[in-house]
């Protein structure tokens, strides 16, 4: 009888573990995007940077409510930002490395077309020119395949795609980007989004013998391909060499102008547009995703909606939009142009050679600022000769700080085709 109960109660310990195996772990609770002050407390001493490297909430792109990550999700507010009840602030997705371009993928935050600005918050304080570039110095495009999130860069080597061109944010160059803001392109279909996958699978899996023998990187980001009024041939270029068409002589494009190219494919597909390349005309099916800017543009102090903003009114726009006393803008805008000798020290030698190189304007640019928006009836008058002076001589272009200055413009303006999805922070 004992040895009875003894086993019944063996078959019931073990009836009892085989159903709990058998019944599915609980699924993690869905994840809000949301403010915690101790989060952002932590978030404010790790970033260390100052308010005009923010963005209004007027920038950012509608998401659904909840998210299945086991990332950290924080509405971050800028300390200056709450003393002042201003909104400037950057909606974070904290994340570790390891792992990184699967999670990201699976949670439902990114989509394919996604705009990478890798985002240097040691740049905050800098300088002029690294304070006017809101802290961005590189531009990638993101898409999702085989489940993880995946990029497309220029200079399409090792040092940006990886290790046998992965494409998965393990290279070199993200390997050292601590923060990654992420624009999105207003509208994009699904068809447009499959389009883009194919155009960037079709240039990472030919990056080993087009670049740099047919693609190549331009570093002077003055000298945009783009001109006012005449076709868009180097967009039909980067097609053929994707296509394998091998058009003749070497098409240089820097960054955030490769990344424009492919999204102005958008509408391309390439199986069914392959034949369309090869003409001397440009394919109607290529269009541009955003207009590119002019130095300094006229939605500050009045924002319409078919103003322009500028390449150089980051700082400017986001200052403009902050609750604070004539005094206060006055003191933060010149705060834009104090240069910092160390701080320059922690940018790349290339930043650090154009930032020398464009000091002389940014004294002319510091009188636009302090004129444009509440000084007096004279230095307002200056300010828009600054601003024609500025149109006339920087030619129209999409630098990589240019997607985040797009969102900057009112929700309804015509000329604003993105929004900003988040930062992500990789622990």
């Amino acid at each position: 009888m004992w040895k009875s109960k003894k086993l019944s109660g063996s078959l019931a310990t073990l009836s009892a573990l085989a159903l709990a195996l058998s019944v599915p772990p609980a699924l993690a609770a869905p994840k809000e995007f949301s403010f915690s002050e101790k989060a952002n407390d932590r978030l404010a001493k790790k970033l260390n940077i100052p308010i005009f490297f923010t963005v209004p909430t007027s920038t950012w792109a509608e998401l659904p409510k909840s998210f299945d990550t086991t990332d950290v999700l924080v509405d971050f507010k800028h300390p200056d930002a709450i003393k002042t009840n201003s909104d400037a602030g950057l909606r974070i997705v904290s994340t570790p490395r390891s792992g990184m371009a699967a999670r990201l993928a699976k949670s439902g935050i990114f989509q394919t077309g996604d705009i990478l600005l890798s985002f240097r918050s040691e740049w905050g304080g800098a300088g002029a020119y690294p304070n006017v570039q809101m802290g961005i110095s590189h531009t990638g495009l993101a898409y999702i395949k085989d489940g993880k999130l995946r990029n497309i860069d220029n200079p399409m080597n090792e040092e940006y795609l990886g290790k046998g061109m992965s494409a998965d944010l393990t290279s070199a160059h993200y390997k050292d980007v601590k923060y990654i803001h992420v624009i999105r392109p207003r509208g994009l279909t699904d068809a447009e989004r499959t389009n883009i996958v194919a155009w960037a699978t079709r240039l990472n899996s030919s990056a080993g013998r087009v670049y740099p023998s047919q693609i190549k990187f331009n570093d002077d980001y003055n000298a945009p391909k783009f001109k006012p009024g005449h076709s868009l041939s180097f967009v039909q270029r980067l097609g053929q060499i994707a296509l394998g068409q091998n058009p003749p002589g070497v098409l240089d494009v820097y960054c955030s102008e490769f990344v424009w190219s492919l999204l102005a494919m958008r509408d391309c597909d390439p199986d069914k547009t392959a034949e369309d390349f090869k003409g001397t005309r440009v394919p109607s099916c290529v269009k541009p995703p955003m207009t590119p800017l002019v130095a300094t543009g006229n939605s500050v102090p009045n924002a319409g909606r078919s103003s322009r903003i500028g390449l150089a009114d980051g700082p400017l726009t986001v200052i403009d939009e902050l609750k604070i006393s004539a005094d206060d803008r006055k003191a933060l805008l010149e705060k834009v142009f104090v240069e910092n000798p160390a701080g320059l020290k922690k940018m790349s030698e290339g930043h650090r050679k154009v930032a020398q190189e464009m000091q002389p304007r940014f004294a002319t640019l510091k009188d636009y600022y302090l004129g444009v928006s509440g000084g007096t009836a004279m230095q307002r008058l200056r300010a828009r000769l600054i601003r024609s002076t500025f149109n006339v001589a920087v030619p129209e272009n999409y630098s990589p700080t240019s997607y985040l200055l797009n969102t900057l413009l009112p929700k309804d303006n015509a000329n604003r085709t993105m929004d900003y999805v988040a930062t992500i922070v990789i622990e």
